[in-house]
């Protein structure tokens, strides 16, 4: 069992809330922890079949529900019709329901109720952080990723292939999501292939042998099922023209990489680089969530391929080096970035052992930044 950094139960006495998540994350074990009045399960089939049959079921039973009483229902999106209920509840007796769900597309596009038009607030989950990791070793976390089962797995490489397999039928599939099965499974592998890369659908289309409007539409398909992500370019600088190409991420590296079929990612090599880059990003993006902080991520390329890795609004501008000794080279996007004066710190995060300062520079051992983030250091 791990402690979640996200608290259910502090933020259901404020509001009522959606939990997104991709499957496996632990949004169901986290909600079924909780002091809930009433518990729903939407994935246990007699439940189902009896909200399928009769929605109104929901509101009779909860007809002599108390105000403030705490209502769960566990995988949403099987049954967004009974959002129309829900919204019924919260107004009418003033119930407060936690919705737990893996996918939002479903949702959008079969309620009319558009995700109850903001009466109910949004929260994510997202796998295991160096924070919730008592353990926490960088060289597993990076092959295995940070989903709860395949972290602490014996057989995390079959529990991977479980996982995919799992995705792509339930997810996807069953939900209709897309028509060509095999042809998705193509554009999967190379777009894990290419994540934390600049994102070019002509490129994956073309590698693919998809579509490019496809491609967009897939694309789209894995930010609504919060299997990707999407990190913006930064583009106000005006000394140098940034390029308008965003970023790709896949939401676990585990995932990643077994999609990409990588194997046993060494320190020191440039695979085990890119995936401590995504690591940081993840661990950022995982913070400003859970801390329902309204800031924004970026990073910054210019057109002569000067680049800063991570971004944070305008307060740090973060360099992201595997390196376990960062020279002044690894410094080049950082000082251009600098030179524009938009953000107020800039910061390099490395493998090196010692917190030390580098042409005006602080370069962090990982660990050492983790801890201040995790503190509320940076914001």
């Amino acid at each position: 069992m791990y402690t979640r950094v996200f608290d259910p139960q502090s933020l259901i006495e404020k509001n009522s809330f959606f939990l997104f998540g991709p499957r496996g994350t632990g949004k169901s074990t986290l909600v079924r922890g909780m002091k809930a009045a009433f518990y729903y399960d939407l994935l246990e089939p007699g439940t189902f079949l009896r909200l399928l049959e009769r929605p109104t079921l929901l509101e009779e039973e909860l007809a002599h529900a108390l105000s403030g009483q705490v209502v769960v229902l566990d995988e949403i999106q099987k049954l967004p019709g009974l959002l129309d209920s829900v919204q019924r509840l919260i107004e009418n007796q003033k119930l407060k329901f936690i919705l737990t769900g893996s996918s939002a597309r479903k949702l959008k596009r079969q309620s009319e109720s558009n995700l109850l038009g903001g009466r109910v607030w949004q929260a994510h989950l997202y796998p295991l952080t160096y924070r919730e990791i008592n353990d926490f070793d960088l060289t597993r976390y990076l092959n295995r990723g940070g989903i709860p089962k395949i972290y602490q797995s014996k057989y995390f490489l079959e529990d991977l292939r479980a996982y995919v397999g799992v995705y792509l039928k339930e997810e996807v599939l069953a939900e209709s999501l897309v028509r060509k099965l095999d042809q998705f499974s193509r554009f999967l592998e190379v777009t894990a292939l290419q994540s934390g890369e600049e994102l070019s659908l002509e490129g994956i289309a073309s590698d693919s042998q998809v579509k490019a409007k496809t491609v967009g539409n897939y694309i789209e398909i894995l930010e609504d099922t919060l299997i990707g992500f999407r990190l913006q370019s930064f583009w106000k600088t005006k000394k140098r023209k940034a390029i308008s190409r965003s970023k790709f991420y896949l939401f676990d590296l585990g995932v990643t990489n077994y999609l990409a079929r990588r194997r046993d990612l060494l320190p020191g090599s440039e695979l085990f680089g890119k995936a401590f880059e995504q690591f940081i990003a993840l661990e950022v993006r995982a913070y400003i969530s859970y801390l329902r902080k309204d800031l924004e991520l970026f990073y910054w390329r210019s057109v002569h391929h000067q680049e800063v890795d991570l971004i944070v609004q305008d307060l740090l501008a973060i360099e992201i080096k595997a390196t376990t000794a960062v020279q002044e080279k690894h410094l080049n996007g950082l000082k251009a970035l600098r030179e524009e004066e938009l953000i107020q710190s800039y910061i390099v995060v490395s493998q090196d052992p010692k917190m030390r300062k580098l042409d005006g520079f602080t370069v962090y051992p990982w660990q050492e930044f983790l801890d201040l983030l995790w503190g509320g250091h940076w914001f």
